[in-house]
């Protein structure tokens, strides 16, 4: 998976970045990327969701882009807005490639975030032990959690769906606030979807 993920192409220095701005129920969501693929995602400030009310806003739209979308921040953009709108289209859509230099070489942080990726799904969370304990490291639950804080491409490496093994959220670069909604959100739909 991660080779299909990861292109290897030019150095992210060398690439000619573009952007996109999604206005979401988080507030807004800016994609960096290239034609390779998706270098970063944003979580900006001005937050616009209630506290414990996922569904305040259900849309998910192209607020602002450059002029022309490479395939890698079309398909992260749909694959953005299926999360937010269609949560059950997201398993048929594909993961857009990332070319960030964190995916670059062999690490645990690298595998951290691939078995995030791989092995924790749509309304699932996992501890941060566990998830150690999946990357092969049972006792680098600290580690785990640098991982997350490094995670360049949130919401879609599901860095949200860790959590302390007393079951509290725990941190969140963007905030507890929106970790809290984004669970909130995830289980929501997963029983929306249920029946």
């Amino acid at each position: 998976m991660a080779s299909k993920l990861l292109q290897k192409l030019p150095s992210e220095n060398q690439c000619k970045k573009m952007s996109v701005v999604l206005g979401t129920p988080l507030g807004r969501i800016k994609i960096l990327g290239c034609k390779v693929g998706v270098h970063e995602i944003h979580l900006q400030e001005e937050v616009m969701l209630l506290p414990g009310h996922p569904e305040t806003l259900v849309s998910c739209e192209v607020v602002g882009a450059t002029e022309d979308m490479t395939e890698p921040l079309k398909q992260c953009t749909a694959w953005l807005q299926a999360y937010f709108c269609e949560p059950q289209m997201i398993e048929k859509l594909p993961i857009p490639p990332f070319h960030h230099p964190l995916f670059e070489h062999a690490s645990f942080t690298r595998e951290v975030l691939w078995t995030l990726l791989r092995d924790v799904k749509f309304g699932e969370a996992i501890s941060y032990k566990q998830l150690a304990d999946l990357a092969g490291n049972s006792k680098a639950a600290r580690a785990v959690g640098g991982a997350m804080r490094r995670n360049p491409v949130p919401i879609i490496i599901p860095c949200h769906r860790v959590i302390c093994s007393g079951g509290q959220t725990g941190n969140y670069t963007g905030g507890s606030h929106l970790k809290e909604w984004l669970l909130s959100h995830e289980k929501l739909q997963k029983e929306k979807l249920a029946y």
